[in-house]
């Protein structure tokens, strides 16, 4: 009876004119004073809704039912027993005298921590053993067991042990320790041990060319993603396996090194270590034109007080240069020679970016007594070639999607690689990119002819040696002809890091890492 009152009391209060037109304001929000009758109804409704409200079930958050998709240090796999490592390394540890292992003794402690070989000298560094000359047992199963729990892949722990305090990344001068103990303890470089100069001019070289592969965003920092996608541990690993350390062309040869050190040698006529642009001009008989000289040292891909301030490059920037010159078919000598045509930096190659490159391509054909083709028709034959997304704009990405991006740039700022274009008829130079990946790279193949050129002719120069032949070494003579040279300076110099420009311009063709 209460309820069917109520029921009736509620549709009495409906059919009131006025009280239908309270409640039309109320929804509005508007603020009046209720008659007490109502007060009552209204203070009821509200005790139901806030009942039916805490019956109601709270809906689970969403958060909870979506697993986790981002591992920065490594995936992790099945449970790695880590009392099992921790008993096998103490069980390494206590061959040493004192359970110390000193360098000489970490590759048994590598092998122990389940690492390559050649991971001796991070683990090493890691747990501070350059400070005392030796790593205690207790220290270093301390370091281990955090990096074991904290760092699920190799990417992870090789940056942890490498990395500074306090940073997730790798620069350039955190890579001297370690490639420092493969030049003393690897096989195929024990030859250098007569030539303690060059130690430092190939751990630059090899650091170069871990940042031009691996630094993908030129930020001179390698992250762990980097790391993680590309070769470079795998090169590690290989390390132990080969003892030709010249078949690991892709960082470690030391015959790349070779090359590129008397490339340089040649170009730097003071051997103070630093060329300028009359200096670069000179290479490969003037072949690049003066107007993309101009631009290396404008600082579009070299970035430090000497490009700035003294219209200089280092040795490290130069090796830059030349695998970039090279070999024109990787992500980052694309890159490389994108920044430097792009006067503007607005992430595009205009048709008056080509055009300004090509008018001294012609007036090179001019002195050689060639007719050159007229930019219009020079400028359709490379639209066909990279067939671009946007009409009138060449992007990073036109390019790199490119199979012959290497023709596109040596048509504007080489002369002799552009004639060597052009003598080929077009289907080989199609065959020439679909062969790509199956045989050696444009670098790999230069390299190997330059080494060659420079045994001759150090074979040459052994013939007028006091009437004697000495052996051949792959730096017998150059050594002792550099040697009182290098002694001026130190051995080591850490150059500016390469490239350190605003990537914000080139956001959608650089690749996402």
């Amino acid at each position: 009876m209460k309820s069917e009152s109520m029921r009736i009391k509620e549709i009495s209060l409906r059919q009131d004119p006025d009280l239908r037109k309270e409640l039309a304001l109320l929804a509005r929000g508007c603020d009046f004073v209720l008659p007490s009758r109502f007060k009552k109804r209204l203070k009821a409704f509200q005790q139901v809704q806030v009942q039916t409200k805490k019956e109601e079930p709270l809906p689970s958050a969403v958060s909870q039912s979506i697993p986790t998709f981002y591992f920065p240090r490594g995936c992790p796999k099945e449970k790695v027993n880590i009392d099992a490592v921790i008993t096998k390394i103490e069980k390494t540890f206590s061959q040493f005298p004192n359970e110390r292992a000193t360098l000489e003794d970490m590759g048994k402690v590598a092998k122990a921590c389940g690492c390559p070989l050649y991971w001796k000298g991070p683990l090493f560094y890691g747990a501070g053993g350059e400070r005392t000359g030796y790593v205690s047992v207790h220290k270093f199963i301390a370091m281990w067991r955090k990096i074991l729990q904290n760092c699920h892949d190799d990417a992870a722990k090789f940056i942890q042990l490498l990395m500074n305090p306090g940073c997730n990344y790798l620069v350039q001068e955190d890579f001297i320790p370690f490639l420092q103990d493969i030049v003393n303890t690897h096989p195929g470089l024990s030859f250098l041990k007569e030539a303690s100069e060059f130690h430092s001019r190939y751990i630059t070289t090899v650091i170069q060319r871990i940042f031009y592969t691996v630094n993908r965003s030129w930020s001179g920092r390698i992250t762990c993603t980097e790391l993680r996608k590309s070769s470079f541990l795998q090169n590690v690993a290989l390390l132990e396996e080969e003892a030709d350390i010249n078949q690991l062309t892709e960082y470690f040869s030391y015959e790349h090194f070779y090359v590129i050190y008397c490339k340089f040698w040649e170009l730097d006529t003071d051997h103070d270590l630093f060329i300028d642009p009359k200096d670069l001009a000179r290479h490969n008989d003037h072949a690049i034109s003066s107007r993309m000289i101009e631009r290396i040292f404008s600082g579009a891909v070299t970035r430090g007080r000497k490009v700035q301030k003294e219209g200089k490059i280092s040795y490290a920037d130069f090796v830059w240069f030349l695998i970039s010159e090279e070999d024109k078919k990787t992500p980052t000598s694309i890159e490389y020679w994108f920044r430097c045509m792009d006067l503007d930096g607005d992430g595009a190659l205009s048709m008056y970016e080509l055009e300004y490159f090509y008018e001294e391509q012609c007036q090179k054909l001019d002195n050689m007594a060639i007719e050159p083709l007229p930019f219009e028709d020079c400028l359709c034959q490379m639209l066909d070639l990279v067939k671009p997304q946007r009409e009138g704009k060449i992007t990073l990405h036109d390019l790199k999607k490119c199979k012959l991006a290497n023709v596109f740039f040596d048509t504007f700022f080489n002369i002799e690689k552009y004639l060597d274009h052009e003598q080929k008829d077009q289907i080989s130079v199609i065959r020439d990119a679909e062969s790509e990946g199956q045989e050696l790279s444009d670098w790999e193949k230069y390299a190997a002819e330059e080494y060659d050129i420079l045994v001759a002719e150090e074979a040459a120069g052994d013939q007028w040696n006091d009437g004697y032949e000495a052996e051949l070494s792959p730096i017998d003579q150059k050594a002792n002809t550099l040697k009182f040279q290098l002694d001026k300076r130190p051995f080591f110099e850490m150059p500016s890091p390469l490239g350190d420009v605003d990537l914000d311009e080139y956001e959608d063709d650089v690749e996402i890492l």
